[in-house]
């Protein structure tokens, strides 16, 4: 039996940094690609203390094949006569407005929903976002995988509908609540991270169109640029050598690190971060080296070492610098 987080924590030792509302939200896509679309969504309202003030779904016409329908359950059929996004933008704005979005694996939700307002011409009113998965972590439940299942049978919380959005961000905000009290009584801070929001930046006309061309992963990008790597590459990482300034480094997969983060610590090192990978890639970063991404699997082609994401954090710390000359190991013989 867990404790009631309602009598565990009092109004009065309530952390004032907190914020003053939640939208916990989950969305259903076509996909998992940067080019795919929502074709369902929910939102649960919640005040600062977690409760629930009310809740809304709409199924949404992706104009495209509606990808899983064997996960989601959504056929063309069902979708035919949904509105299209910008149908329902101002009415998902207005419950998004002034809120904290929470979501299960956050980043993910957050991209798509940035998409979609990028591609309606409109800016999503949203300024930070928490990852329960982050949070999880912060607090440290013990628990076996980040599934939202997990999660919630963590708190007892009984799942009706998986992958149908009103269900999972039921779900979610079932157990969102007791999590944000026992960080509120912990005095834990919440990972709140930025929304930035995303922009067209290469014009195409098949964007919102069905295509099996359509745009391509590297349409879009943050509306932040990041500039140019100053360094020259000085080619492939080695195992058991430092990671040095100017290296391509991709990404692939999730990573329990925000991704925008990590690529921010990457470039703050001095290190390239490369949006795809070729010949030129230093290194991969990815926790499923077995995924059969598109970038893993150029990466055996490539032969391109491949390391996880703890491996590059410990190799963040000491990135040595362009044109530096590595000192001899000890014990090493000259040839």
């Amino acid at each position: 039996m867990f404790e009631d987080p309602a009598t565990a924590v009092p109004p009065a030792v309530w952390p004032a940094a907190y914020p003053e509302g939640y939208a916990v939200v989950d969305v259903e896509t076509t996909g998992l690609a940067r080019d795919d679309r929502i074709i369902s969504a929910a939102v649960y309202r919640l005040d600062a203390r977690g409760e629930v003030e009310d809740h809304w779904y709409t199924v949404v016409n992706p104009e495209r094949d509606p990808g899983p329908v064997w996960i989601h359950g959504l056929t063309s059929e069902v979708l035919e006569g949904a509105p299209l996004f910008d149908e329902i933008a101002e009415e998902f704005s207005a419950r998004l407005a002034g809120r904290v979005l929470v979501a299960h694996n956050a980043v993910f939700d957050w991209s798509m929903i940035a998409r979609e307002y990028a591609r309606a011409e409109r800016e999503a009113p949203v300024r930070q976002r928490l990852c329960t998965i982050a949070l999880s972590k912060e607090l440290g439940l013990p628990l076996a995988n980040h599934k939202l299942e997990t999660l919630a049978a963590h708190f007892g919380v009984v799942q009706r509908r998986a992958h149908h959005a009103l269900d999972d961000a039921r779900v979610l905000a079932e157990a969102f609540r007791p999590s944000l009290h026992s960080a509120a009584r912990d005095g834990v801070r919440l990972p709140l991270l930025e929304c930035r929001p995303l922009t067209e930046w290469s014009a195409s006309p098949t964007i919102g169109r069905q295509s099996s061309g359509g745009p391509g992963p590297s349409s879009w990008r943050p509306s932040r640029k990041r500039p140019a790597c100053p360094y020259p590459n000085p080619g492939r990482y080695e195992e058991g050598k430092p990671l040095k300034q100017g290296m391509r480094v991709a990404f692939s997969g999730d990573t329990s690190i925000d991704r925008e983060l990590l690529e921010d610590r990457a470039v703050e090192a001095g290190l390239h971060v490369a949006t795809s990978l070729s010949r030129l890639t230093s290194l991969l970063v990815t926790n499923d080296p077995d995924s059969g991404t598109s970038k893993t699997v150029k990466a055996r082609q490539f032969g391109t070492p491949v390391i996880d994401e703890a491996a590059f954090g410990q190799l963040l710390r000491d990135v040595e610098p362009a044109g530096a000359v590595p000192e001899p190991r000890a014990g090493a013989r000259n040839r």
